[in-house]
């Protein structure tokens, strides 16, 4: 797989040489030749970038774009915001915008959930940005080529479900259906085969949950009924990856508190709320590890405009939050961030 990819270089130079590739080059170098554009499309070479310590940790963020305003009777109007997703590398400080779906050009489905995993960017469901219907639509970016895939749909329609993901699958939980009823059904999704599995069910429905990966367990944390709707619950649930058993954790969450887009993990594996991590990020808290600093987002009051700030994270303990200077078109009160998978490049 790996010979002759440099002419007149031993094939594990040649090797070192491509791997060396900053990610942001993959695309043009996908195009020098088909031994090429195999290799970095690949999934064996992905793992050997991560083994060799060549990949890195990135952010991508759901965030609302500049709102359309137009006259009407001699007073401005907001459309209602449409959303996208914007890439922030650490280690350059740089910002970009993934190109939109072409099923969706302006604006991703609402409410939809990221995951990632392998390099890859995965979105689904949610709800139709223009018909407000639920989908379950299911679409994969590949950085190499900067192109998205439509993929197998979801095996039903399902929003506000919590997601997770880990070595190329994505484990779906909870949520509702198209007629609000809270499910406490789960599905794990292979990227690479697009084949979709059923898993053992919840021991009761979690709408509004969050999901989380958690070593080799699955979380799904809080959540609530049909019939109690913002009642959350403040037990979750885990799902061994390798065995499939299911638990279930009591006070794991604090009682009636949304655990929508706001659970972390501390030094010894409990389970936290961003939220409450500073007073600067009370309202609208998201945030992801990018391996030694946390990337946290949110507003001090409702209303306000949302912040950015990086922790560190050093030895388990962490130190002191930093507000970071973001560029315009991906900050201030019109660009509210949303969803925060992690992505290694």
């Amino acid at each position: 797989m790996f010979t002759e990819l440099i002419p007149g270089l031993p094939e594990e130079i040649g090797l070192e040489c491509l791997t060396r590739l900053h990610y942001t080059a993959h695309s043009v170098a996908a195009r020098v030749c088909q031994r090429w554009r195999e290799l970095l499309r690949s999934r064996d070479f992905y793992y050997h970038r991560k083994h060799t310590g060549h990949t890195h940790k990135a952010a991508c963020l759901i965030q609302s774009l500049w709102p359309v305003q137009s006259q009407s009777g001699g007073r401005k109007e907001v459309a209602q915001p449409s959303y996208g997703v914007s890439v922030f590398d650490p280690v350059s400080g740089s910002w970009d915008r993934v190109e939109p779906i072409p099923k969706y050009p302006d604006g991703l489905p609402l409410v939809c959930q990221v995951a990632s995993s392998e390099g890859k960017l995965v979105i689904m469901g949610g709800l139709d940005p223009v018909s407000w219907n639920p989908v379950k639509d299911v679409f994969v970016y590949e950085f190499t080529t900067r192109r998205w895939t439509q993929c197998k749909d979801m095996p039903s329609k399902r929003s506000f479900f919590g997601v997770g993901a880990v070595d190329g699958r994505v484990f779906v939980a909870g949520g509702h259906d198209d007629s609000k009823n809270a499910l406490n059904s789960a599905w794990v999704y292979d990227i690479q085969t697009e084949k979709w599995t059923e898993l053992p069910p919840m021991s009761e429905e979690r709408d509004e949950c969050e999901g989380i990966v958690i070593g080799s367990e699955f979380w799904v944390v809080s959540g609530y009924d049909t019939e109690n709707q913002g009642g959350f619950k403040s037990s979750a649930e885990s799902l061994a990856l390798g065995t499939g058993r299911r638990r279930r954790v009591e006070y794991a969450w604090k009682a009636s508190q949304c655990p929508r887009s706001c659970v972390g993990v501390d030094k010894n594996g409990n389970l936290i709320c961003r939220s409450e991590s500073n007073p600067a990020v009370r309202i609208g808290t998201c945030g992801v590890e990018l391996g030694g600093l946390t990337l946290v987002a949110g507003s001090p009051y409702q209303g306000a405009p949302q912040g950015l700030f990086l922790l560190e994270t050093k030895d388990g303990q962490n130190g002191k939050m930093v507000k970071m200077g973001v560029p315009e078109e991906f900050s201030g009160s019109r660009s509210a961030m949303g969803i925060w998978p992690t992505l290694c490049r």
